[in-house]
């Protein structure tokens, strides 16, 4: 994993704040009718008007600012002409750079009139989201973390993605340790306090089993069941983990924290283990 300097994990909640009033915004936006592109310029401007870069414009040759995965499409959609229709699927993905570090955040979001099936999917993937965030600390391992959220979403009558998973984040958009939505309990990576990770449950409502689009970044699944997605990036303490993008309030406490306290609390655990 990459050494981090101490005030590295400070910068990151900074970028997560922006990323956060970037994707609500955004989210605010989302109607019957609007276009992927509109959004994508709207993401943009939101994380430049704040100070920040967005990280997955060029990106191994991405072209946008915005993830946006309609329906069956799991994760990487690209934001185009193609326009929102009442009781859409929507994940938004976005990114946030600055100062040489990333953040990485994700919400799925109903069009409209929502389907009951497409919000029960929804919801289930937050609150697996939630049940991951939980397992997030020093002393657990990737493995508690994905035994724990495939036991909830399997109880709820879907299934999650194995071909994504979530990642490291820190002065490269994508680190070490890779951190799946399922595994066994005691194996894997062991988490350590200072830790910054993006954890992201990828849940669908039939196969799990992707297929790639001919635009060569648009992961869909295979039997064009629905699909959800909700990340956050987190910082990683030997109690619970610091959210650094909390999009969402409805996760549950599992140390909710942002602004000036997040900074402090940050600070704090970063002097007391080391950085990351």
């Amino acid at each position: 994993m990459t050494a981090k300097a101490p005030e590295a994990p400070a910068a990151q909640v900074k970028a997560g704040r922006i990323a956060v009033e970037a994707l609500r915004e955004v989210v605010g936006l989302v109607k019957p009718g609007v276009s992927g592109a509109e959004l994508d310029r709207a993401a943009e401007q939101a994380i430049r008007d704040r100070g920040g870069v967005p990280a997955f414009k060029g990106y191994r040759g991405y072209g946008a600012t915005l993830c946006l995965s309609i329906n069956e499409q799991v994760v990487h959609g690209i934001p185009g002409e193609r326009t929102l229709a009442d009781g859409d699927l929507a994940s938004l993905d976005l990114g946030v750079k600055l100062d040489g570090y990333y953040v990485d955040t994700a919400v799925t979001v109903s069009v409209g009139t929502s389907r009951p099936e497409a919000e029960r999917l929804r919801q289930a993937t937050e609150a697996a989201l939630g049940i991951a965030l939980r397992q997030a600390r020093a002393g657990n391992t990737t493995g508690d973390l994905g035994a724990a959220v495939e036991s909830y979403v399997t109880e709820q009558g879907f299934a999650v993605v194995r071909d994504c998973v979530g990642h490291g984040i820190g002065k490269g958009l994508h680190e070490d340790p890779s951190v799946p939505n399922y595994g066994k309990k005691g194996k894997g990576s062991r988490f350590s306090a200072g830790q910054v990770v993006a954890i992201e449950p990828m849940v669908v409502a039939g196969s799990p089993q992707l297929k790639l689009a001919e635009d060569q970044w648009t992961l869909s699944t295979e039997d064009d069941s629905l699909a959800s997605h909700a990340e956050e990036t987190v910082l990683i303490t030997d109690g619970d983990p610091v959210r650094i993008t909390p999009v969402t309030d409805s996760l549950g406490d599992p140390g909710t924290l942002s602004g000036e306290k997040a900074d402090a609390r940050v600070t704090k655990a970063t002097q007391n283990t080391g950085s990351r």
